[in-house]
């Protein structure tokens, strides 16, 4: 299990959602665990609350989990998937509001230095 901060990205777009992880995993390499969650079941746009949840266990940490997403509906979804996971992992859980693909690369940059869940936040909204 990681003792770094993971990142999740969240998007309507699974295109936007890989892109901003790959772009991640280029700048900090393996040393932070991502994962990217984009596009309803369907395979068009939108999210989904499940796969959301099903991202963020897979990249569990006890250090903490920052979400980061696009719009509205995914930071609704987000929010509702978090509030599934069982309270002890939630606690460990929080949305930065940043953009989404600078402010993955931030919180992951920062993530990389072993830094907290709240500097890793801090670090992703300060581009916002």
């Amino acid at each position: 299990m990681s003792r770094t901060v993971a990142i999740v990205v969240v998007s309507h777009s699974s295109d936007i959602a890989k892109g901003t992880v790959d772009m991640v995993r280029q700048m900090v390499g393996d040393s932070v665990p991502v994962a990217w969650c984009g596009g309803n079941p369907a395979g068009g746009l939108g999210t989904d609350v499940n796969a959301i949840k099903s991202r963020i266990e897979s990249v569990w940490s006890e250090a903490g989990v920052a979400v980061l997403v696009d719009l509205g509906g995914a930071e609704m979804n987000a929010e509702m998937a978090i509030e599934m996971l069982d309270e002890k992992r939630r606690a460990k859980v929080v949305l930065c509001a940043a953009p989404i693909v600078e402010g993955a690369v931030m919180a992951a940059t920062q993530a990389s230095t072993g830094s907290s869940l709240d500097e890793v936040r801090e670090a992703a909204e300060e581009v916002g």
